[in-house]
């Protein structure tokens, strides 16, 4: 996972640029190639927690990703170090000549074995380290405590060093050492991996939580002729089995009530003699039921998280090309690397944190004898606010760009790489208050059961905000072409109005806060505060 983050973080940062620069790629291209892969990445990992959980077992999908990530880096390498794997270079930036059939071929190969990867090793690889301890004992607990604190920092580490030393090489030394040093770090830690083959515990695949949630839907379509009253019998049985006796007990509620026909015994025949399900297919516990409810509740909220994505993912496509096409100098002889701006989200992220845990808190602590939180919901509708402020300031800053550019006559506008800090700094902010907001969200509310499954869901929120950025680009360039300055579109971001698209965004995100505030604000109170083991002090920070 360290060596996967590694690779993936100076992908992420450096993509755009690296097809942008080397594969003579136009503005428009390089970010759908970008959105496709990254959405693509995010996506896998709900793939691959499926298959982990219902066939195939951690470790032979950790094995698989791995491999497929290694490959995929190769791939990466050598299209990076074979100057006939790519195009001439265009140092003019005009008149360029495109990729051919087969160099295009290596490198969607690279990319997409990487996201392969990306789906076998981001959703197993804590669960599986969890499973190397015994936690029934205080020992084993401890040992997965301190497993997680090094993961944690092991991950901290790739980040940092993917940002700064692997991207300054890939940008200023060589495309090809940079892209060989996460290649043979991960062929090092797959040899590792390798070599306790014979000691680690592999836990057998025990279903997948998807496939129950299938079966309600499923079940509750069969009966969906099936009219509720008090008289009817639900199929509730007690937690039996040891894997689920660490679970909650969930109690029945009365929201999505369609979906309680699942759990409705129709025919004395749809049970055996011990009480156990005939036909899952036709009749699900409530268990089971409640769980989908669970999902369902969060449903609107998460929807509103998606649109606040949008805001984040410019920056590692769209403002690395600004930043290109900024002064980029520190000095006589240091240039900036563009993709060192990643490194501000980051910061303004982390600052928030630590103002937020050492300051706010204790403050408030003080001021109110009891530490006051926010919710999560006011953290979201921040998180939104900042989107689009987000948004407005890139569009601003662009402006200003862009017109010292053309005032000067340059593809590279006198104005500083440090124009672009505040909207790389609210992006930072928005995953701070509307994508952390999130994370919990999932986790919190739902189900013990669903854990894995709710962090699987939050990349894929991230997987459509790519995929929707793709097909927004398509449909503005279509509008836009034959416009007297289309917005986008070429390899001069001085002769579009990427500011235009930016506002865009502001608008969506306009009515992303209108929906939030009227519309899954309500769910998040009405349906959400149904759930079981609720207690009073969350009564009180709703209020």
């Amino acid at each position: 996972e360290t060596f996967e983050k590694l690779a993936s973080m100076s992908l992420i940062a450096n993509l755009v640029l690296y097809l942008r620069t080397q594969y003579n790629m136009d503005t428009t291209v390089s970010v759908e190639v970008f959105n496709i892969w990254a959405g693509s990445a995010n996506f896998l990992p709900l793939v691959g927690a499926y298959l982990a959980d219902a066939y195939m077992g951690k470790f032979n999908m950790l094995l698989i990703g791995s491999i497929a990530s290694f490959l995929g880096m190769v791939f990466m390498a050598l299209g990076a170090g074979i100057p006939s794997l790519r195009p001439p270079s265009c140092p003019t930036q005009s008149n360029c000549i495109e990729p051919t059939g087969s160099q295009l071929a290596i490198l969607y190969s690279g990319l997409a074995l990487f996201a392969i990867g990306s789906g076998g090793l981001r959703p197993c690889n804590i669960a599986f380290g969890a499973d190397q301890f015994d936690t029934k004992t205080e020992k084993g607990r401890a040992q997965l405590e301190s497993f997680c604190n090094w993961w944690y920092f092991l991950f901290t580490v790739a980040l940092l060093v993917a940002l700064t030393v692997v991207v300054y090489i890939q940008t200023n030394i060589s495309w090809f050492l940079g892209f060989v040093i996460p290649t043979v770090c991960f062929a090092f830690s797959l040899t590792i991996f390798l070599w306790g083959l014979n000691t680690y515990v592999r836990s057998k695949p025990k279903g997948s939580i998807i496939t129950d949630l299938v079966k309600v839907a499923v079940a509750a379509g069969r009966k969906r002729h099936v009219k509720l009253d008090s008289e009817l019998s639900f199929h509730d049985p007690p937690l039996a089995s040891e894997s689920e006796q660490s679970l909650t007990k969930l109690a029945h509620t009365n929201r999505f009530r369609y979906f309680d026909k699942a759990a409705v015994v129709t025919d004395p025949s749809e049970r055996d003699s011990n009480e156990k399900t005939v036909d899952s297919w036709r009749l699900c516990s409530v268990q089971q039921v409640e769980e989908l409810k669970s999902i369902l509740a969060t449903l609107p909220v998460w929807l509103a998280g998606i649109i606040c994505f949008f805001s984040m993912g410019q920056a590692s496509s769209f403002g690395i090309l600004q930043a290109l096409q900024t002064n980029k100098s520190i000095g006589p002889n240091f240039s900036v690397p563009p993709a060192w701006m990643g490194l501000v989200p980051m910061i303004a992220l982390s600052l928030w944190i630590f103002l937020y845990e050492k300051i706010y808190v204790p403050w408030t602590m003080k001021a109110t004898k009891r530490g006051k939180r926010l919710s999560i919901e006011n953290r979201i509708l921040i998180g939104i606010l900042f989107s689009i402020a987000c948004m407005v300031v890139s569009g601003l800053v662009e402006v200003h760009r862009r017109d010292d550019a053309l005032k000067h006559g340059s593809f590279e506008s006198p104005s500083s790489i440090w124009w672009l800090v505040p909207q790389f700094a609210l992006s930072g902010l928005v995953e701070a208050f509307a994508a952390i907001p999130m994370m919990e969200l999932l986790t919190s509310y739902w189900p013990e059961s669903m854990k894995t499954l709710g962090g699987a869901t939050f990349f894929l929120s991230l997987s459509i905000a790519n995929y929707l950025n793709t097909i927004l680009v398509r449909i503005v360039v279509a509008v836009t072409r034959n416009s007297r300055r289309p917005w986008l579109g070429g390899n001069d971001l001085n002769k579009n109005r990427l500011e235009y698209y930016y506002y865009t965004i502001a608008v969506l995100g306009g009515l992303n806060l209108l929906y939030f505030q009227f519309f899954a604000r309500h769910y998040l109170h009405t349906e959400m505060l149904q759930r079981p083991g609720r207690n009073e002090a969350e009564d009180e920070e709703k209020q």
